[in-house]
Parts: C-alpha cells; sequence; structure tokens
C-alpha cells in the first residue's frame, strides 16, 4: 500500500515538474520575443486529466494534522479541499492559484510557503489561512468561505459574500456540507517554553 501510494505520488511529482518547466521554457521564450526580464503574468488552466487526486489516506492524514494545528474541525478542511482542486495536488486555476487548497502566489509568499505544490506544505497554509479568515470575520463561517474564494477585500467591499456566481457557488456547496453557519474557534495551543 505505501510502496503504491509512494508511486503514485512519483508521478505526480514527475507531471508537475514536466508542467513547471514548461512555463519556464515558455517564459524563456516571451523574454526573448519581448526583450523583458519579465514576462507578463501567465493565466493558466487547471489540468483536468495530467495529474491524479491524492490518495484518501494521504489527504486524511495531512488535513487531521493540518486541522489539528489551526484547531478547525477535519471535515471544514476536507470540505475546502475538495470544492478547492478536487484533492489534485498539481491544480493550477486559470487566475494562477495553486495547490490542493489553491494557494494565490501572493498568499503563499506571504505565507512563506517555498512550494504551494506540495501536499503537505500547501495544506497546512491553506489552513491557517482560512483560521486567519474565521478569527478576522469572527466565526462565520460564510463570509470566511467567501473571503478564501474571492478575497477578504471583496468580502469587505460587499459587506457580505460578494454577489459573484463562482463564490456563492462555493460557499453554498461547502456550507451544505458543514450544516453549521458559524464556528465558535478554540484558542491554538502554544507550545511550552523549554529550560523553565
Amino acid at each position: 500500500m505505501i510502496l503504491l501510494a509512494f508511486c503514485g505520488w512519483a508521478q505526480t511529482r514527475e507531471s508537475i515538474e514536466k508542467q513547471l518547466k514548461s512555463v519556464e521554457q515558455q517564459r524563456e521564450t516571451i523574454r526573448r520575443a519581448f526583450g523583458v526580464d519579465r514576462p507578463p503574468p501567465v493565466t493558466f488552466a487547471a489540468p483536468a486529466a495530467d495529474c491524479e487526486p491524492l490518495m484518501d489516506d494521504q489527504a486524511t492524514a495531512l488535513i487531521g494534522e493540518a486541522a489539528k494545528k489551526q484547531a478547525l474541525a477535519e471535515k471544514l478542511v476536507r470540505a475546502v479541499v475538495e470544492q478547492e482542486s478536487a484533492f489534485r495536488p498539481c491544480a493550477v486555476s486559470k487566475h494562477g492559484a495553486l495547490g490542493l487548497m489553491q494557494l494565490m502566489p501572493a498568499t503563499a509568499e506571504e505565507l512563506e510557503v517555498e512550494d504551494p505544490l506540495d501536499p503537505k506544505e500547501n495544506i497546512d497554509a491553506g489552513t491557517k489561512f482560512l483560521r486567519q479568515l474565521l478569527e478576522k470575520f469572527k466565526g462565520d463561517l460564510a463570509l470566511s468561505l467567501a473571503a478564501y474564494n474571492a478575497g477578504p477585500a471583496a468580502v469587505e467591499e460587499a459587506k457580505g459574500v460578494p454577489e459573484i456566481p463562482e463564490t456563492k457557488d462555493y460557499v453554498e456547496a461547502i456550507l451544505r456540507k458543514m450544516e453549521i453557519k458559524r464556528i465558535d474557534l478554540p484558542n491554538i495551543p502554544t507550545p511550552k517554553p523549554i529550560g523553565n
């Protein structure tokens, strides 16, 4: 079983590396064609068949660990991962969001993610970001999910869930799975000081 999981992960990693190499080649072509150091932003389409979903036992372990660190329900983190990427670790959206929890490059950078396509890093960072949003919106699950999907500024500007069909569908789909609208956030345990 472990060997199968490793083989599946190795194939996924190889596919991701090929995609990244292809993107870098495209960027180099643009640099030469336009004579610029930085090419214009590239818009990606999420690969559908190039990437197998994460195996359930691996997803469960990563989600459980990340949810525990952030004192969130595993069910919530799982619902976000499922909605964002259908458990595909190499998913890249047309807006450039990356990985299982579809981290935008700026969010990944802010959360100090080295490899947003690494399942563990991605789920850890996405769960941390979700926790930050739940704190910001005082446990209001609909607003926090809308902010995760459309950005906190869009939610603040709309003073609620923005009238964006994709965001409304996203929020409703996860709320149906969760069957709750508000989360009372427990404190995140802090490590005990060493040597005292």
